[in-house]
């Protein structure tokens, strides 16, 4: 399976909030988002870890360097990185599509934050999907943490409907921001592109217009860590201690 990470955020609320570090190299559970991640990845069987990050930085990109040199505690990790600030997630979605190996792939932002027991039983259930015909299993969650959350259209069988900005279609889920694709993605993303649209949220909404066949998996819960506060939920979500409040 190959996987690729969007890693090139600015994390300007982060640091007008006192973190210091870069966001992919946050630390929860005393490990760097991004070095989770890959670890995660990497036990469910990763053939390729595609990342992006931004030039704003050096940290970052030191960090991923060190790891295609030396590996995640001794253990090769098949990396490869691009350095690049973007106008938005999905433009990080395009440049990593350049370089990415042909096929099927999982994508995920660094800070997207789940139980390592679920993700590995949806990476099950999208060789699955993928088998039966399927085109992508997108992430999601009925746990509402998030600003501006993007609902998510279901039918009884788990088929996408529609992905919208407010919740007028009574939708139970949300996206967890762990995008599961086949190659075919990427063309609807190259004409997103070259329409001039942005937001990983158009991308997905432009799958459905295309005609994409499109399954959702509910983990229990995936949250993001967009601000210093999120640092200590992460921690108790991981731990089993969080208190943060669901929606409804």
């Amino acid at each position: 399976m190959n996987y690729a990470i969007i890693a090139a955020g600015e994390g300007s609320r982060l640091f007008q909030e006192g973190v210091q570090a870069p966001k992919p190299l946050v630390k929860v559970q005393d490990e760097c988002l991004i070095d989770r991640l890959i670890r995660i990845f990497m036990q469910n069987d990763a053939e390729h870890i595609s990342v992006i990050c931004n030039d704003l930085t050096s940290l970052v990109s030191e960090h991923l360097f060190r790891l295609e040199e030396d590996g995640l505690k001794g253990r090769p990790v098949p990396l490869s990185f691009i350095v690049k600030s973007t106008p938005s997630s999905m433009h990080s979605f395009y440049e990593l599509s350049k370089r990415m190996p042909e096929g099927p792939f999982v994508l995920t932002t660094v800070d997207t934050i789940f139980r390592e027991e679920e993700f590995g039983k949806y990476i099950s259930a999208f060789k699955q999907t993928l088998a039966e015909g399927g085109d992508a299993l997108m992430g999601v969650t009925d746990f509402v943490d998030d600003e501006k959350p993007l609902y998510v259209g279901t039918d009884a069988d788990m088929n996408v409907t529609g992905f919208y900005d407010n919740n007028e279609h009574n939708c139970k889920f949300i996206s967890g921001g762990i995008y599961g694709l086949s190659g075919g993605a990427i063309t609807t993303l190259n004409n997103c592109v070259q329409r001039g649209e942005s937001r990983m949220r158009n991308f997905q909404r432009a799958l459905v217009a295309d005609g994409h066949k499109i399954k959702a998996y509910a983990f229990s819960k995936v949250m993001d860590v967009d601000h210093a506060t999120d640092i200590t939920k992460a921690n108790e979500f991981l731990n089993g201690k969080c208190s943060c409040n669901k929606e409804g």
